[in-house]
Order: C-alpha cells, then sequence, then structure tokens
C-alpha cells in the first residue's frame, strides 16, 4: 500500500506543525478524512484548542471542539506521522530581510523526530529554493536520514485569506510539487482529500515557491498604483473614486483601490521575493518602489487628516481623543 492508502485506511497519520491562522484549519479539514496530529510550541494556544476554543477565529469554537485532531505540544508525538506539512509563519526582520528563523526551527523540530518512509511538506511562504538549499540540509542533520532515500519533500504554498469565509481552503485550488512524481502524486492526493476544487500540479518545487510569493507581490504593486494615483489625484483636487468608477467602465480595468497594506503577507512576501533576487545580482525597481509607497501610506493618510482638521479650524488633540 502506498502512504496515500495508508493515510486514508488510517494506518498512518498526518502531522500538522505550526497550528496558527494557516495550519489550524488545515488540520481540522484533514482531521475529517484521516488521523491527524496537531503539533504548536505555544502551551497556551494547545490548552485553547483543547478545550474547544479557537483564538484565530479562522473555524469557530464549535469545529474545534468537534474536532478530532489530537492537539499536542509534545514534539515526540511527531513520530507517530508519516506525512508532516509546516505551516509556520515566515516574517522579516526590521531591514526587511527574511526571518527564517520559524521555518528553520520548526524542521529542527521535525528533524529529530522525522522516520524512515516519510514525506514532509512546507506551506511557510518563502523564496525560491528555501526548501530544498535551507529546510532539507537541517532534517538531515537533526535526522541523520538522507533526503531522496529515507524521506521525501514537497511544497504547497498556503492560500488561506484570514477572516475571509468565502475562499476558504476548500474552496481555492492547491499548487502542490514534490521533489519526484512519486511524491508529488501522493502529495495531490492527500491535499484533494480537502480540496474540493482540485490541486495544480507545479513542475517543481522551486516553481511553485515562486507562485505563491508573486501572488502577494502582485496584489501589493497594483495596491500602490493606486495610492499613487491617489495621491496624484488629491493633488488635483480629483475624486479618486469617481475616476476608479469611470475607469471601471471598460472590461479589462483591474479593479483595484488605495488603501493601507496590512496584515500577514501581502506587506511581508514581496521582500522575500526581492532578498533572493538581490542575492542573485539583481535589484529590484517595481516590487521595491511599490513596496515604498504602500508603507508610506500610513504617513500620508496621517499627515491629510491633520491638514484637513485644521482647515476646519477643528483641534488636532481634541479629533484623537474623540
Amino acid at each position: 500500500m502506498s502512504l496515500y492508502e495508508r493515510l486514508v485506511a488510517k494506518e498512518e497519520k498526518l502531522s500538522l506543525v505550526g497550528l496558527g491562522y494557516v495550519g489550524m484549519p488545515i488540520a481540522v479539514a484533514f482531521a475529517r478524512k484521516i488521523d491527524v496530529i496537531g503539533f504548536d510550541l505555544n502551551k497556551e494556544k494547545i490548552k485553547l484548542y483543547k478545550s474547544g476554543v479557537d483564538p484565530t477565529h479562522e473555524v469557530g469554537d464549535e469545529q474545534i471542539a468537534r474536532s478530532t485532531v489530537d492537539f499536542t505540544d509534545d514534539e515526540s508525538r511527531l513520530r507517530e506521522a508519516k506525512f508532516h506539512i509546516v505551516a509556520v509563519p515566515t516574517p522579516v526582520n526590521d531591514d526587511h530581510t527574511p526571518d527564517l528563523s520559524p521555518v528553520e526551527g520548526a524542521s529542527r523540530i521535525l528533524g529529530r523526530n522525522l522516520t524512515k518512509g516519510s514525506i514532509v511538506v512546507f506551506e511557510s511562504t518563502v523564496y525560491p529554493g528555501v526548501t530544498e538549499d535551507v529546510c532539507v540540509p537541517i532534517l538531515e542533520k537533526e535526522s541523520g536520514l538522507k533526503c531522496g532515500v529515507d524521506f521525501k519533500i514537497g511544497y504547497s504554498p498556503e492560500r488561506i485569506n484570514p477572516g475571509d469565509k468565502v475562499h476558504r481552503l476548500e474552496t481555492i485550488k492547491k499548487i502542490v510539487s514534490g521533489m519526484d512524481e512519486e511524491t508529488l502524486d501522493c502529495i495531490a492526493k492527500v491535499y484533494e482529500l480537502v480540496v474540493d476544487v482540485g490541486v495544480h500540479r507545479a513542475e517543481s518545487i522551486k516553481v511553485a515557491e515562486a507562485a505563491k510569493v508573486i501572488e502577494n507581490s502582485q496584489r501589493d504593486i497594483n495596491i500602490a498604483f493606486m495610492n499613487e494615483l491617489s495621491i496624484i489625484f488629491n493633488k488635483m483636487g480629483i475624486d479618486t473614486k469617481a475616476v476608479l468608477e469611470a475607469a471601471g467602465t471598460k472590461w479589462n480595468f483591474l479593479k483595484f483601490y488605495p488603501g493601507l497594506v496590512g496584515g500577514h503577507c501581502i506587506g511581508v512576501d514581496p521582500y522575500y521575493l526581492t532578498y533572493k533576487a538581490e542575492m542573485l545580482g539583481y535589484h529590484s525597481q517595481i516590487i521595491l518602489a511599490g513596496r515604498r509607497i504602500n508603507d508610506d501610506m500610513g504617513k500620508y493618510v496621517a499627515e491629510n487628516c491633520v491638514k484637513h482638521l485644521i482647515a476646519a479650524d477643528k483641534a488636532v488633540k481634541q479629533a484623537i481623543h474623540l
């Protein structure tokens, strides 16, 4: 029997490493089909999950209470699983360089508890090459096992939009990739258990990593363009919303809007791509320009609010306290 067949027959288990707003919904979804171990270092978070409380608000307390996920903060329990999914955050440092410490730490923990015949799938957003060049050496060092011989790897980027109740894990096509055809086939079949709309089989792990990191970079650039337009039109005394409504009557006009860019991903992921580009000797122009515009929008909005308050003869200090 294949690993996929053993998982379905509940002869093997799946583990989810990292139970945040991405990992926890994945664990809950898989638990409806197969046996799942949900691991997180945060003991308080595990206590909440075990008591039926969803601190992420992604699936709700009721689903957590009903779920059969075996929540634990004991890393040795990972040895019970053969299919592992790593879904930990990948933030940036103060200088906007990638902070790979969470994914490196997760790789060390998993490596210490990795057994022969396992498949490890990373979901964390990274620049192309991290899975194979950073994570695999850590897994091999900690486990004493050889990738491609004793265990296999893959990459399937998370696409969950936090707080979005329409576009969920089940309704977003999943990109999957594996180090070889056999691994790719197993990973695809496993994800097809929970992703109703199916999967897209990427030709390589690096292609899957790149596809994810450009998704949010594209959104960031488009929003930056709208923000720049709003600054220009504001100086002209033109209503940006009215301009976009007029332009939006053309069938191929992309309907993005100006605003503040925050959240877990859009303001972070582009820096992963530009960092890798810098390593290869290319200095990004469009991507970093978009980041600068969006990073400065908070300051721009605040300054304009103050200017309008002064123009309206309103005391700034009193307005802030209202």
